[in-house]
C-alpha cells in the first residue's frame, strides 16, 4: 500500500534475514542450533555495574531528559579510561555520548554528506558504514580488505577523483569480521591520507579492549592533535553491555559538533542513570576486562583446533571475538553457511554479507560457552573432513 522511498530501495538484501529464517526452520524441526552467527556477548554486564544503575534510577534527577553531550561526569570519565588504557589525553569537549556506537556511526554521513559525496567503506565491513552512506544521499566507495594485506585496504587503490569527492572514511581494527589488527604505521598511513583530501577519518573502535597479544592502538594515538579523526568507542564488547546502548565519540571538535547538531535534532540524549553505570564501569577495575579476554582466548583456542581439524582454513585472531574462516573451494560463502546449518546444526555468518569482499569466508562469533563449543567440535569431527 505504501511504497519505500528510493533511499531504502537502494540499500542491498538484508541477508541476516534470510539465515534468521533458516535457523527458525531447523528449531522448528527440534533441532538444537549452535548459533555463532550473533556478535552479542554471552557474558554478564559486571555486578557492580548493574548495582550502580539501579541505585542511579532512582534519583529524581535522573527521571527527566539528560543533556545532549552527555553529563560531564560521565565525559570526564571517558577521558580518564583513555588515559589509563591508551595514554590519549582528552577533554570533555572532545567527548560526547552516543546511544550505541551504532547510532552515532549511523547519523555521522547525515552532518557531512551531501548529495554526490562519497564516504569510503571496507569490503568487508560493518554493514552500517554503507547502509548509512546511502540513507544520508552520500555515495559508498567500497574498499576491499585484501587477504594478501592482512585485510588491510590499500590507499592508492582509490582514485583521486573519488578522493577528492569523500568526506568521510570509516575504518574498523581491531576488525569485525575479518578480525585483523593494524599497527602504527598504517594508522599514520591512514590519517595522512585523510589530512591530505580533508576527509574524516572515522574510527570504529569498539574492539580494542578485546585483543590477546599486543594492545591495539586507538588511532587518536596516533593522530595525537585529532586533526582529522573521530574515534567511536562503545561499552558494549569491553564491558558485555550491548544491551544498555552507551558509547561515545571522540577527538576532532568539528566532526563532533557536525554529529551533535544531527543528534539534537533526532534524539534526547543516554538515560543518566545508563550513564552513571557507564561511569562505574570505565573508572572500576581494569581486571573486568582481562577476565573477558581470558574467557574468550580459551574458547578461540578450542574452535580454531576443531574447525582445522574439520579442514577449514582460519586466521587465528589476535583480537576482537571473532574467528575469520575460508569457505572450503567448493562452496560460496552461503552454501557453506547452509551445509553447516543443515548438517551440524551450527549456525555461522556467510562473509558475503559484510559485503562482496567478504566471498569465500564465514565468521564465527566466540559467545557461547566452552561446554556448547565442545558440542560444536563434536559435531563438526561426524562430517566429512573439507578440502581447502
Amino acid at each position: 500500500m505504501f511504497e519505500l522511498s528510493d533511499r531504502l530501495k537502494a540499500l542491498p538484501p538484508y541477508l541476516f534475514a534470510e539465515i534468521d529464517r533458516m535457523k527458525a526452520e531447523k528449531i522448528k524441526k527440534g533441532i538444537k542450533v549452535i548459533d555463532f552467527g550473533v556478535g552479542d556477548p554471552d557474558l554478564p554486564t559486571p555486578s557492580h555495574v548493574v548495582e550502580a544503575v539501579c541505585n542511579a534510577a532512582k534519583k529524581v534527577e535522573n527521571q527527566k531528559y539528560p543533556t545532549y553531550e552527555g553529563m560531564q561526569e560521565f565525559r570526564n570519565a571517558v577521558a580518564a579510561y583513555y588515559l589509563r588504557r591508551k595514554g590519549v589525553k582528552l577533554e570533555a569537549d572532545e567527548i560526547i555520548s552516543l546511544i550505541g556506537s551504532k547510532e552515532g556511526i549511523a547519523h555521522l554521513p547525515f552532518a557531512f554528506l551531501n548529495g554526490g559525496d562519497y564516504a569510503i567503506v571496507p569490503d568487508p565491513g560493518y554493514p552500517v558504514y554503507y547502509g548509512a552512506t546511502v540513507l544520508a544521499g552520500g555515495k559508498p566507495f567500497p574498499i576491499k580488505l585484501e587477504e594478501e594485506k592482512g585485510f588491510l585496504p590499500d590507499f592508492d587503490k582509490i582514485p583521486p577523483e573519488i578522493a577528492r569527492k569523500a568526506k568521510i572514511m570509516f575504518l574498523n581494527y581491531p576488525n569485525n569480521p575479518t578480525s585483523a589488527v593494524c599497527g602504527k604505521e598504517f594508522i599514520k598511513e591512514a590519517v595522512d591520507f585523510c589530512h591530505d583530501y580533508r576527509i574524516i577519518l572515522a574510527h570504529d573502535a569498539a574492539y580494542t579492549d578485546v585483543y590477546f597479544e599486543e594492545r591495539p592502538l586507538s588511532f587518536l594515538e596516533i593522530d595525537s592533535e585529532f586533526e582529522v579523526t573521530l574515534e567511536f568507542n562503545s561499552l558494549s564488547k569491553t564491558y558485555n553491555m550491548t544491551g544498555w546502548r552507551i558509547a561515545f565519540a571522540a577527538g576532532n571538535k568539528d566532526a563532533l559538533e557536525g554529529l551533535l547538531k544531527v543528534k539534537t535534532n533526532v534524539d534526547s540524549g543516554v538515560f543518566q542513570a545508563i550513564q552513571e553505570a557507564a561511569i562505574a564501569a570505565l573508572l572500576g577495575d581494569d581486571g573486568v576486562i582481562e577476565e573477558n579476554n581470558k574467557v574468550y582466548r580459551e574458547r578461540r583456542d578450542l574452535l580454531v583446533e576443531g574447525l582445522r581439524k574439520a579442514g577449514i582454513e582460519v586466521y587465528v585472531p589476535k583480537a576482537t571475538f571473532y574467528i575469520w574462516a575460508k569457505v572450503p573451494s567448493e562452496f560460496d560463502s552461503m552454501s557453506f553457511a547452509k551445509k553447516l546449518l543443515d548438517e551440524a546444526g551450527i549456525l555461522a555468518t556467510p562473509g558475503v554479507g559484510f559485503g562482496d569482499g567478504g566471498e569465500g569466508f564465514i565468521r564465527f562469533a566466540l559467545t557461547k560457552d566452552i561446554p556448547v563449543i565442545k558440542e560444536a567440535v563434536e559435531r563438526l569431527e561426524k562430517l566429512e573432513k573439507f578440502e581447502g
